[in-house]
């Protein structure tokens, strides 16, 4: 039998170990919060993110990272991105040498322009083989209520992403496999940014084309910074490209777009904070992906118009303005 660690007792660490237990896995649940998984263990149910959903009997919950840790073929990382590097300092000395660690989180680190998946090697001392991505479009509500859905799993070693492929898979999750990390990742963490956008859209009373047309350059953006970092363009096509996106940016599950509606009407970010209890990851990658995409001379307008909404204070009607006013030029550009 697999067996698996997964870090974090959040909307999508949680559901992803129910993924992997239904599959057959043997799971154990790290979370910080002993109350939280005290629950969790004695009830099977995880009443702050997934209230009412029950866990299967087999998942294990902790506190401690090295029992989690403990013979674990895959360690699945499932905190807010900014939180990683701290977080992984912490448990790689406990990781074994054949750990496979397998990252859920979709940002872009603040200050190193980072992908997830770098920040993993760099901190846990590893190389890209025992590094695997997941990303597609799996709105987490709709992944504990076990509707169909489909993910992609990426890691520069085919055999180990066929691995965690069969480790994921059950009648209601299917995984595709896919070497190009680098892809996975940027669509992952791009669409955040682009669905705060088409939110901002929806609350400032936008009708569908305005929102098809921010989705559509949204995601020649990512295409372009992603072939600017060696990404295969075709996976732009796929799950962890047009598939998330479109997912993210049009669906009230979603964090990052509820998070831009509040903003298009005309909710301060503090307000909308406030209001907005789970992590937005595009709230702060947003500006992490525009330095990525600066650092290799990728011009990226809707999320600049993101930044300048939730980091400058512009008023999303000047920033929108600004946008249409660009000089026109050939849509493959």
């Amino acid at each position: 039998m697999t067996r698996c660690a997964v870090f974090g007792t959040g909307s999508w660490g949680t559901p992803f170990a129910m993924i992997l237990a239904d599959a057959g896995c043997e799971v154990t649940l790290w979370g910080r919060r002993q109350e939280l998984v005290d629950t969790i263990e004695r009830t099977h149910v995880n009443p702050d993110y997934l209230p009412g959903v029950r866990l299967p009997d087999s998942i294990h919950a902790t506190t401690d990272a090295a029992e989690a840790l403990a013979g674990a073929e895959f360690a699945v990382l499932a905190v807010p991105s900014q939180t990683l590097r701290q977080n992984l300092a912490a448990w790689a000395p406990l990781i074994g040498p054949r750990t496979v660690l397998v990252s859920l989180m979709k940002g872009i680190e603040l200050g190193t322009a980072k992908r997830m998946s770098e920040v993993v090697q760099e901190v846990a001392g590893v190389g890209p083989e025992r590094v695997a991505v997941v990303s597609g479009p799996n709105l987490a509500k709709e992944i504990a209520n076990r509707q169909p859905a489909a993910c992609v799993v990426a890691c520069t070693d085919e055999v180990v992403a066929k691995r965690l492929q069969a480790a994921c898979h059950t009648p209601y999750f299917r995984a595709y496999t896919n070497t190009d990390v680098v892809g996975c990742e940027l669509g992952g963490a791009v669409k955040n940014v682009i669905a705060l956008a088409v939110g901002m859209a929806d609350g400032m009373g936008l009708g569908d084309n305005s929102k098809a047309t921010l989705m559509t350059r949204g995601l020649a953006e990512t295409t372009r910074l992603g072939l600017a970092l060696g990404a295969d363009p075709l996976t732009f096509a796929g799950l962890a490209g047009m598939g998330d996106l479109i997912a993210t940016c049009s669906s009230p599950l979603s964090r990052n777009h509820t998070f831009g509606t509040n903003l298009g009407r005309g909710m301060t970010l503090e307000e909308t904070i406030a209001a907005t209890r789970q992590t937005a990851e595009g709230v702060k990658s947003c500006e992490s992906v525009l330095d990525l995409a600066r650092r290799n001379g990728v011009e990226m307008p809707i999320v600049e118009a993101v930044v300048d909404v939730v980091h400058h204070g512009r008023p999303t009607q000047e920033v929108l303005a600004k946008l249409m006013a660009r000089s026109a030029k050939p849509e493959r550009r």
